[in-house]
């Protein structure tokens, strides 16, 4: 069993955050999936976005980003 850092986009309205998860790559099945700690994470970084708590979503995710429309 391997892990694979790499990097999630969670968007709630004009906010994305960036979050570092694991991908755990298996043999067969499913693979590569995230970890229970990494799946409850993005959850809780979308929950904090879809609060328009910017501060928490900061503390968890790696940037935090807000989207303008361009004209």
């Amino acid at each position: 069993m391997n892990t694979r850092s790499t990097r999630k986009l969670v968007r709630e309205g004009d906010l994305i955050a960036e979050v570092e998860v694991n991908l755990v790559e298996a043999e067969g099945g499913w693979a590569p999936y995230l970890s229970l700690d990494d799946a409850y994470k993005l959850d809780d970084v979308r929950d904090a976005l879809r609060a328009r708590d910017v501060k928490r979503a900061s503390q968890l995710a790696t940037q935090v980003y807000r989207l303008t429309p361009v004209a």
